[in-house]
């Protein structure tokens, strides 16, 4: 069990870099708030499809309505944050930034689920962290002021801790699917409201895009939110390292944005810390993983 949650975390963060790539093209022609309008209603629209035909219903019922329309919210506000940050920054900076969002979910884990975390991952999350404030930039390594589109993936990974959080406390509480079907719910709703002040008319291509972005985020969360109800926060939140490899790639196929010495110092931390925190503890140790 443990294991398929991990290929499915896997899957999730692949499609998370093909879908914020498409994020970061579209804020070119049109404002965050309406690409991330797009992003939310396409998606809730493919996972009630995928829902209505597979299952025959739409499994809307939830002991906790209330949970799940935060974690919707929460993951807006993530979204929000984040597509505004690729507009002035480039792709892998944010999301080397972003991976303070595994070492926060650990810690988060160990406080707010009860979850048993080794000493050695303790480790692990201080040494990711090194690995972040050197992604950051700070003045003192560069002698330049620190660009503030660079503390808004930040606060994605501060948000997307409690999201993940949320999603395995949703995991005793509903079915998958109903946890699935509500990602999108609140989002849609809240973004829709802002549509009137944002909106501009996309061409036929552009539409095609953004109901991609849907579809990814839909498909993405959907498979994360399978991950989180098998296998443990603790151990699948380090796992999001591997999206700094495709982030790469990603900025240098598509936008021609090499890494710089800081960024891979930092993403070498960060992943090292990763690998620290995701190794299995031994048997007989006493100490959960």
């Amino acid at each position: 069990m443990t294991l398929k949650g991990v290929i499915l975390q896997l899957c999730a963060l692949m499609i998370f870099v093909v879908m914020d790539t498409t994020l970061k093209l579209m804020t070119v022609q049109f404002s965050v708030v309406q690409i991330i309008w797009a992003r939310f209603f396409f998606s809730f629209l493919t996972v009630a499809l995928l829902l209505r035909v597979t299952s025959g219903r739409l499994p809307w019922r939830s002991r906790a309505p209330g949970l799940q329309a935060l974690r919707s919210l929460i993951l807006m506000a993530c979204s929000l944050l984040f597509t505004e940050a690729l507009a002035h920054i480039p792709l892998v900076d944010a999301t080397a930034v972003g991976f303070a969002s595994p070492l926060i979910t650990v810690a988060l884990a160990a406080i707010l689920l009860r979850e048993r975390v080794s000493a050695r991952r303790w480790c692990g999350v201080a040494l990711g962290f090194l690995g972040v404030m050197v992604a950051l930039r700070p003045p003192f390594l560069t002698g330049a002021p620190l660009h503030w589109a660079y503390l808004l993936p930040l606060g994605t990974a501060t948000l997307f801790g409690f999201y993940q959080i949320l999603t395995r406390r949703l995991a005793a509480l509903d079915d998958s699917r109903v946890t699935i079907l509500h990602t999108g719910v609140a989002a849609s709703l809240a973004t829709s409201l802002m549509q009137p002040f944002v909106f501009v008319a996309p061409s036929a291509w552009e539409w095609t895009a953004l109901m991609a972005v849907g579809v990814m985020g839909g498909i993405g969360h959907g498979l994360l939110v399978l991950a989180y109800a098998r296998a443990p926060a603790s151990l699948l939140a380090p796992l999001s390292y591997t999206q700094l490899v495709w982030a790469s790639v990603a900025g240098v196929l598509v936008f021609a944005d090499w890494p710089d010495a800081l960024t891979l110092l930092g993403a070498a931390i960060i992943a090292a810390g990763g690998v620290l925190t995701a190794l299995p503890q031994r048997r007989g140790s006493g100490t959960e993983t």
